[in-house]
């Protein structure tokens, strides 16, 4: 990987702590996969080539079969009541193309209260449009409460839930940014859908996803750790509106194409790749 700092490392790489659980963990993995008969890997050709290349000059065996969200949406594999529910879904539409930032940090990311109202009074002052989902457990040793000055300030453009399927809502025309901690997941389903993204990486790969987007494939602008307000009204607003965010958005639907021709049938070079492992293992 080109051009590395070390902020880009995962967290548990960069620990100066040489029991750590994650890091032994991790070097154990490593060694394990020169015994391995293949590597399985959830990502796209065209997406990651010069580092999936690298890979297999030391692991022959690799197979990338990603994005797996949408070779598993493919209408080859999925049936026809699974089809009539996602166009149920689409028929939902009150908002405009593109108006809504959606909010999200994922299943085990926490934060300060200090950071939740941070976060919460960037998007009031953005003035956009917000879908923000709230752990109960997102707040690091209690629960997660927004200030009730902002909820009554932004009852008429924002919602809150506890939970959603996010691979619907960021596949929702009306998305137009994703506020994410950058986890795999969640990186794959905007690429996918050609949503870009504002960047807040907690700990793990976080890191190295956020570098990828922002500095690779030109999808993301990064919120610093500290956050403030300033900064996430202003990098909401650019995003949304500004030229760089008409950019991220160009280079959000060329990634889209991508995924989409990597994962089609028959021919897609993640669907082979697909096809030749389950006959392998067969």
């Amino acid at each position: 990987m080109r051009i590395f700092r070390l902020k880009d490392f995962p967290s548990f790489i960069r620990t100066t702590d040489r029991d750590d659980i994650m890091l032994n963990f991790s070097i154990r993995e490593v060694e394990r996969f020169k015994g391995a008969t293949a590597i399985i890997l959830n990502t796209f050709d065209d997406l990651e080539h010069d580092v999936i290349q690298s890979i297999k000059s030391m692991l022959p065996l690799v197979y990338s079969i990603g994005p797996l969200n949408l070779l598993a949406s493919q209408e080859f594999y999925v049936d026809s009541d699974m089809r009539q529910i996602g166009l149920n879904l689409r028929r939902e539409e009150t908002k405009s193309p593109n108006s809504v930032v959606f909010v999200n940090f994922g299943c085990i990311t926490v934060m300060s209260v200090e950071q939740l109202d941070e976060f919460a009074w960037g998007l009031a002052g953005s003035g956009k449009e917000f879908l923000w989902v709230i752990r109960l457990d997102l707040v690091a040793g209690e629960g997660a409460a927004v200030p009730p000055e902002f909820i009554r300030d932004t009852v008429d453009r924002g919602m809150m839930a506890s939970w959603c399927p996010q691979e619907k809502v960021v596949y929702h025309p009306a998305i137009g940014g994703f506020l994410t901690h950058c986890g795999w997941n969640s990186t794959l389903e905007s690429l996918c859908d050609g949503v870009p993204m504002i960047c807040w990486p907690f700990f793990a790969e976080q890191p190295t996803n956020c570098k990828f987007c922002c500095d690779e494939w030109g999808v993301g602008m990064e919120i610093g750790g500290d956050v403030k307000r300033e900064e996430v009204e202003a990098v909401i607003q650019e995003l949304m509106d500004g030229e760089k965010g008409k950019k991220l958005k160009e280079k959000g639907g060329k990634w889209q194409r991508l995924a989409k021709e990597a994962t089609e049938y028959p021919s897609g070079l993640s669907n082979v790749s697909f096809e030749t492992l389950v006959n392998k293992v067969l």
